[in-house]
């Protein structure tokens, strides 16, 4: 059934990723030469400034944040087999780490890039993955309850 509390969650959950996709996740800005370095999902974007010389494949949080929209999103309407929801959530799990993982490790990539003596800021969306992995243990814990409910069913059968 769609309507259970656990397929809200996931909704959640692939909404947080993709508003991740769409919003930026770290700022830097130099007060002195008014340079300002943006990280969205897809890059780094630069003002008053060259382009930054990084190499990194900052599309990667893109890719994770989209698979793990889509593995929630597929996960809802896997509700007739529980066990495959577990493990999609399981799978949604290992994504959204590595979605935090990489978004971190880019942005102290980003700080090297402009005035490494300054400090950037996180952005809201750089908390988002967080988000996700709660909204995501919590529509696991709810799945276990619904298994635990059809075979105590069962015994009494």
């Amino acid at each position: 059934m769609i309507q259970r509390i656990q397929s809200v969650f996931l909704l959640l959950l692939a909404l947080c990723m993709l508003s991740l996709v769409a919003l930026p996740l770290w700022h830097k800005l130099d007060g002195l030469t008014h340079q300002e370095l943006t990280m969205t999902a897809f890059g780094f974007d630069a003002a008053n400034m060259p382009a930054p010389h990084t190499n990194a494949p900052v599309w990667l949080i893109a890719v994770l944040a989209l698979a793990s929209a889509a593995v929630a999103a597929y996960e809802i309407f896997q509700f007739r087999r529980r066990f495959t929801q577990l493990k999609l959530g399981m799978l949604n799990l290992l994504l959204l780490v590595a979605t935090f993982g990489a978004a971190f490790y880019f942005s102290n990539q980003g700080e090297a890039a402009l005035a490494p003596k300054l400090e950037g800021q996180f952005q809201p969306a750089f908390y988002l993955p967080t988000l996700g992995l709660m909204l995501n243990l919590l529509a696991n814990r709810f799945i276990r309850r619904d298994e635990q409910l059809v075979r105590s069913a069962d015994r009494l059968r």
